[in-house]
Parts: C-alpha cells; sequence; structure tokens
C-alpha cells in the first residue's frame, strides 16, 4: 500500500512539473474567463502606459502637444488588450489581427480591396 501511495504521489509530482514547464504551449487553450470589469484607460498617456504604442504607432506626440481628447476607441482598445493577453502578442501584432478581423466583418480582402462582385476599379 505504501508503495503504490509513493508511486502516484511521484508520478502526480511529476506530471505536474511537466504541465508547469510547457504551460505557455497548452495555457491559452483553457477557457479562463474575462475579469467581470477592467478600467481602460482614458486618455493618450494612459494607452501608452497600458502597453497600447510601439514604435510604428507612437503615441508620445499626443502626450506631448497636450491633446485633450480620451485617448483611442474603447472598443478597439478593449479588443486589442484581449487579443494580447488571449494569443501572448505584442501591441503591433494584436493591432494587424484586429484590423484584419475587421476588414473581413466588413467585406474586404487582406490587401484592402473590396470582395464585392460588382466592384469595378480602373487603375
Amino acid at each position: 500500500m505504501g508503495y503504490l501511495l509513493y508511486s502516484l504521489f511521484f508520478s502526480v509530482l511529476v506530471l505536474s512539473t511537466v504541465a508547469y514547464f510547457t504551460r505557455h504551449y497548452w495555457l491559452h487553450l483553457l477557457p479562463i474567463p474575462e475579469p467581470l470589469y477592467t478600467r481602460l484607460p482614458s486618455s493618450f498617456r494612459d494607452d501608452i502606459e497600458a502597453g497600447l504604442s510601439s514604435s510604428a504607432f507612437d503615441l508620445s506626440a499626443n502626450v506631448e502637444a497636450g491633446d485633450s481628447r480620451q485617448g483611442l476607441d474603447g472598443a478597439a482598445k478593449k479588443e486589442v488588450q484581449r487579443i494580447m493577453k488571449r494569443r501572448g502578442v505584442g501591441f503591433d501584432e494584436a493591432r494587424r489581427l484586429y484590423m484584419q478581423e475587421r476588414f473581413k466583418q466588413n467585406g474586404i480582402g487582406p490587401d484592402g480591396r473590396p470582395r464585392d462582385p460588382k466592384f469595378v476599379s480602373f487603375s
């Protein structure tokens, strides 16, 4: 009986150690619920502090100019932050994925052209 208990304990220990060290491969597959409420940034300065800025999408000029607007779009910020958290990507990649999804919803191809079969372009 003691040998069986020891074997069971040791196998659980080994499995949990392996699961811990490989968690970045499988953790995104778990249905982890989002918090009910997260406060979104309400200014450009808060957007920068929340990680919603990069060298390709620089918000520091808005802060330096004293821009009094509310910052980036609230729904877009929430979705980009969700993509960053779920997929483990940076801001630029999350913004790209968000825009591709928006293009798809609005009938625009990845190349920026409308997918409407009646679309005619003269170029």
